[in-house]
């Protein structure tokens, strides 16, 4: 196979068959999903995302017992839950931690490669990419805006020009809008050492998700995914991507009366900057547990487009490995082709 050649870097760090990575989703990453991926050959995450402690440790133990392959620690540091959360995982027989929410500090970076992981960040910027291989990063994961739930605010077309054609010294996968398996090809051929997915396996069978929260995937049009504003740099909030529905515009409502708590000193920024994360943790919860489509967060990439029905993990994963090869072959005609 062609794509042998291409993923090799990415398959050999991962230690999967497939660098094809599952991103990890709150309340939907749970351990039916992640060894449905990981026996197709693909990649799986654990999002532990605020998940009380006792709880995190309890669902981290069943991966480790349940998991044949590889697999990856989702760990959100903007999460309050945070540090515990990372302190469990260093314990753990973990192979690889991806921190997501922000930007890991040096000295987490080094507590974890000294336990034995390796460690994944997201870079949104060359500058960031740059800072955290000088943490000492093992790989990057670049997320374009078109990605869902919280995001950065450049695209991937960009993000693959500043950054995965500059940076050469560790694996560099990438994400964001991605659906198909001849735009894996192409994003190999870019350099990537493999793509994560996460709204394509949202529609998976396997998926515990609500169906109501499926089916809203499946219906959904590209244009519906939109991402929420910054009303107001006195209330800095990461950017969520979700398809568009009441809970949406509560969103909204609660940033502005945030601010105006703020103005009149009524709370405290982090207060407030706690208020909206635990907005999105549990409207999150509606949409995907409770099968709440209006009053619930439905977080979703503008790839929902692409995505119109629901498949078995082990389908999706072939899909997208045979259509990323042949899409290789017909490249390899096209570029041999003798005029």
């Amino acid at each position: 196979m062609l794509l042998d050649r291409l993923w090799e870097k990415g398959r050999d760090f991962l230690g999967v068959r497939y660098p094809i990575m599952c991103g990890g989703m709150t309340w939907v990453s749970n351990l039916q999903l992640m060894k449905a991926v990981s026996e197709s050959g693909g990649f799986p995450v654990f999002a532990g995302g605020n998940m009380p402690p006792e709880l995190f440790e309890k669902e981290l133990d069943s991966c480790i017992m349940n998991l044949g392959g590889s697999f990856a620690v989702n760990l959100i540091t903007i999460a309050p839950n945070y540090k515990i959360h990372h302190d469990i995982v260093k314990s753990k027989k973990v192979p690889i931690v991806i921190y997501a929410g922000s930007f890991p500090r040096k000295t987490f970076v080094e507590e974890m490669k000294k336990a034995g992981k390796r460690t994944v960040s997201f870079a949104s910027t060359k500058s960031i990419a740059e800072q955290m291989i000088r943490f000492g990063i093992d790989a990057l994961i670049l997320e374009g805006s078109e990605a869902g739930g919280h995001i950065g605010y450049v695209s991937l077309v960009i993000l693959l020009q500043q950054v995965l054609f500059e940076v050469q010294s560790v694996p560099v996968f990438v994400a964001g809008g991605i659906a198909r398996g001849r735009m894996i090809a192409h994003l190999l051929t870019m350099g990537a050492a493999g793509c994560q997915l996460g709204t394509r396996f949202v529609t998976s069978a396997e998926c515990t998700a609500h169906p109501n929260f499926k089916n809203a995937f499946v219906k959904a049009k590209a244009r519906q995914a939109i991402a929420t504003p910054q009303y107001d740099s006195k209330l800095p909030v990461v950017a969520v991507r979700a398809i568009k529905n009441r809970a949406m515009d509560e969103f909204g409502k609660l940033q502005m009366k945030l601010l105006q708590d703020l103005g009149h000193k009524r709370i405290s920024r982090e207060k407030a900057q706690y208020e909206v994360e635990n907005y999105w943790v549990d409207s999150l919860r509606r949409g995907v547990v409770d099968g709440d489509v209006e009053g619930g967060s439905l977080m979703a990439g503008q790839s929902v487009g692409l995505v119109d029905n629901i498949m078995p993990v082990r389908d999706i994963m072939q899909e997208l490995v045979d259509d990323a090869e042949a899409e290789l072959q017909r490249m390899q005609r096209l570029l041999c082709k003798t005029p």
